[in-house]
Order: structure tokens, then C-alpha cells, then sequence
């Protein structure tokens, strides 16, 4: 088959990118080897643990980790961006989970020990079919694909994630929808003795847990809403919300929920906890736009997290909806998005 002829299909996306751009697994999990033979190691441990994460972090450190599995996909889906990935150990050292402590570094440090298998995801509420997944189920159900999606945090920093997971819509088709139902319910796991963030109040950061979220139906059967069950290539871990999180590109990071035991199809709008805790601050919508400032933060720019140290990140302008504008906007046509933040 001719080779320009494929390119032509696999390319129809304007976030389309080679798969040889694509960084490859040897090279993001090759870092002992690597600071062993740059001679880092007794450097980068005589450093604090904030300067370690931002210089040293490509390469991780000799701490017993989550144990992370290969995972197999049969989907290589259009699904991805032109832009540089980041690279896996910034994805896992800096994130925000309350759950396990309120500091940028503080899930990859407290989460290691989650235990994940076994698991259960319940899908209820209103359905013709509710349904219970039990942990090899997340993987087995629905194919699974890969899709390279941008991550925008309100803190005003980026990622560019390669996720592997499938649609949330062919999870919902298969319990079958109610026409009674209006929205999509999340909830996460409420564990407080694996999880120090639920037991402490400073350290969960004052909400009340679990932690919840939600979507409007439409955005819910959405093509990019999407659940994930990995990345890189690899299972989740747990500070990145293993064993099945939400992925909500156009969204702003927190609607992404992690660890997430209970999805129900509900006929109104369903509590989320941020919105909850800081109605001000936190929409239920929020739908990343430039336009519209976070109390604290500027949203008309963001720092995208890449490969380097510390000083390395690069400050880029916002795209409204995250730049899947094409997909989503007609999802908001005639609302005031500065009301519906």
C-alpha cells in the first residue's frame, strides 16, 4: 500500500503526530543506569527533595515504588499532538492529589503502598444494566487505545500525556443509558487508612471526602471523554490515579478524577468537591478558557512541563477548550462562559 496514502489517513487530525516522535519506553526508564553513569548519585542525594524533583527527576530515585505492569493496546487511535511529550517521571512526580497530601510531591511519596487489586467499579444509577468491574475487567472489557492528550491544571501548568484507556461512551453504551438521565456522577475511592489526606483535614486540604465530580451527559458521551488505565504505556500508579481515572482534555485537571470506584447516571447536576469547597473559585463546568481568570491565577498562559530541570518549563499561551475547540464548543453554544466557568 502506498506509504503517502497511509499518512493521509492517519494524519486527518490537526493534533496528528509520527509515531516516531513518539518518546520511546527505553529512553524514559533507562534513568539509574543513566545517573549511575553521569555520576549523580551521591550528588542528587545530598540535595533537598524540592531541588531532586526539579533537576534530577527525569531520572527518579532509588525508592521502592509502585510495581506498574506493561499493558497491550490494539487501538492506535488520531487521538494524539504535534507537541513534546512530558516526560514519564515529571507525570509522576508532580501532581495533585489531595488524598495523599497537598504538596506537588507529596502523592509519589505517600501513594506507593495503595493497594489497587483488588478493585471494584460500580456503573449505576440511571441505567437499563448496572454493572460492577472487578480490577482485570478494566482492561478486558473495551479495547484498549492509546490517545496523546494535552492536560491543563487551573494552577496555570501543562502536560502532554500519552494515556491508554478507552471512551467512556462505549462504557455507557454498554449499561445502556436512561432517557431520564441528565449528568454523570464520579466518585472516588474512600479509603482514609491508605489514604492520609482523608483522616487529616490540613493535609486533604479541607474537602470533604470521597472526592466527587460530574458531567453533563453530552460531555460524558463525548468522543475525547476518555477513561484511562494507564500510561506510557504502563498501568497507572497510584499517584496518578490507578487503577482507572477520567481523562477531560478540554477541562481543567481537576474535573479529571482519579481512583474512581462509582460512576452513576444521575437527572440533575451532581456535586463536585472543589465546587463544593470553593464555590468562587471552582465552576462546575470548568472548561479551559483564557478569558476567564482563576481568583489566583491567570489563565491567559500556562508552564508546560517538559524535559530538563527546574528552570526548564516553557510558558506558552492558553488555547480555549484547551485547543479541542473543534470537538466540544458546539457543546456551549449561546452560554455565557463567563457565568458557566
Amino acid at each position: 500500500m502506498n506509504r503517502k496514502f497511509i499518512r493521509g489517513i492517519r494524519r486527518k487530525h490537526p493534533w496528528d503526530i509520527a509515531e516516531n516522535e513518539v518518546t520511546p519506553e527505553a529512553v524514559f526508564r533507562d534513568r539509574r543506569r543513566i545517573t549511575a553513569m553521569l555520576g549523580l548519585g551521591a550528588l542528587s542525594a545530598s540535595l533537598p527533595g524540592y531541588v531532586q524533583a526539579g533537576i534530577f527527576d527525569l531520572f527518579g530515585e532509588d525508592q521502592p515504588l509502585f510495581a506498574t505492569r506493561a499493558l497491550n493496546f490494539t487501538v492506535n487511535s488520531h487521538y494524539q499532538t504535534a507537541e513534546q511529550q512530558t516526560p514519564y517521571d515529571k507525570v509522576i512526580r508532580h501532581n495533585n492529589f489531595y488524598e495523599f497530601g497537598t504538596g506537588k510531591q507529596d502523592p509519589f511519596e505517600n501513594a506507593q503502598k495503595l493497594k489497587v487489586n483488588p478493585w471494584q467499579l460500580n456503573i449505576e444509577g440511571l441505567v437499563d444494566k448496572p454493572l460492577t468491574l472487578d480490577y482485570d475487567d478494566l482492561y478486558k472489557l473495551i479495547p484498549l487505545e492509546q490517545r496523546i492528550y494535552r492536560l491543563r491544571c487551573v494552577e496555570a501548568w501543562s502536560m502532554v500525556i500519552p494515556w491508554v484507556g478507552f471512551p467512556l461512551a462505549a462504557l455507557l453504551k454498554k449499561v445502556g443509558v436512561s432517557s431520564k438521565a441528565s449528568h454523570v456522577a464520579f466518585e472516588t475511592l474512600f479509603d482514609p487508612e491508605q489514604m492520609p489526606g482523608q483522616r487529616n483535614p490540613l493535609m486533604g486540604g479541607g474537602i470533604h471526602y470521597p472526592y466527587v465530580e460530574g458531567l453533563r451527559l453530552d460531555e460524558a458521551m463525548n468522543e475525547l471523554t476518555f477513561l484511562a488505565v494507564g500510561l506510557y504505556d504502563q498501568t497507572l500508579s497510584p499517584q496518578s490515579g490507578a487503577p482507572i481515572r477520567l481523562v477531560v482534555p478540554w477541562k481543567y485537571g481537576f474535573k479529571s478524577i482519579k481512583s474512581v470506584v462509582r460512576i452513576r447516571l444521575v437527572d440533575k447536576e451532581p456535586p463536585n468537591s472543589w465546587h463544593q469547597l470553593v464555590p468562587h473559585e471552582y465552576g462546575f463546568y470548568a472548561n479551559v478558557n483564557p478569558e476567564v481568570d482563576h481568583p489566583r491565577w491567570s489563565q491567559a498562559s500556562e508552564r508546560r512541563i517538559a524535559a530538563g530541570g527546574l528552570f526548564n518549563a516553557k510558558r506558552i499561551a492558553t488555547l480555549p477548550f484547551n485547543g479541542y475547540g473543534e470537538q466540544v464548543a458546539a457543546m456551549y453554544q449561546g452560554m455565557d462562559l463567563r457565568k458557566y466557568f
